[in-house]
């Protein structure tokens, strides 16, 4: 999403909640000068993608006994 300087001063607590989701690019006179994003985004992306690649029915110990036996 994209946005002016105005309307992120005018509208703040809008923005903050939005950027917990996606990325805000502020821009001034048609030019982007800043991003609002959520500093935590790579972690969560991370962490999805690791979901369903242990079966439920597995254990932590059983994974990672599994995991190391491939090495």
């Amino acid at each position: 999403m994209s946005i002016t300087a105005t309307e992120l001063k005018n509208n703040l607590s809008k923005y903050l909640l939005l950027a917990s989701t996606e990325d805000i690019y502020i821009t001034r006179n048609g030019k982007v000068v800043a991003k609002l994003s959520n500093p935590y985004q790579d972690r969560l992306d991370i962490a999805e993608s690791l979901f369903g690649s242990v079966p439920a029915t597995m254990t932590l110990e059983e994974a990672r006994e599994e995991r190391l036996s491939e090495i």
